[in-house]
């Protein structure tokens, strides 16, 4: 766990990260307050990008029978 954010005088620990993580922050503050839909907080937009990142990735799933003939 790598301490990734302080307060303003150190004595906190406001972020944590998990280097070995694809993607994981702790935070003790609240992002959504400063997101806008045209103007994410970086944090969300991250994770966003991280999840879009991950999809690409990851191996692609066979779509169940019934959903399948939809595309038919």
């Amino acid at each position: 766990m790598r301490c990734s954010g302080l307060s303003p005088d150190g004595s906190l620990v406001e972020m944590i990260e998990l280097p070995d993580h694809p993607w994981f922050v702790g935070c003790q503050f609240h992002p959504e307050l400063k997101s806008r839909p045209t103007r994410p907080h970086p944090l969300f937009a991250g994770f966003v990008g991280a999840a879009r990142q991950h999809a690409k990735s990851a191996a692609p799933r066979e779509a169940p029978s019934e959903l399948a003939s939809l595309h038919d």
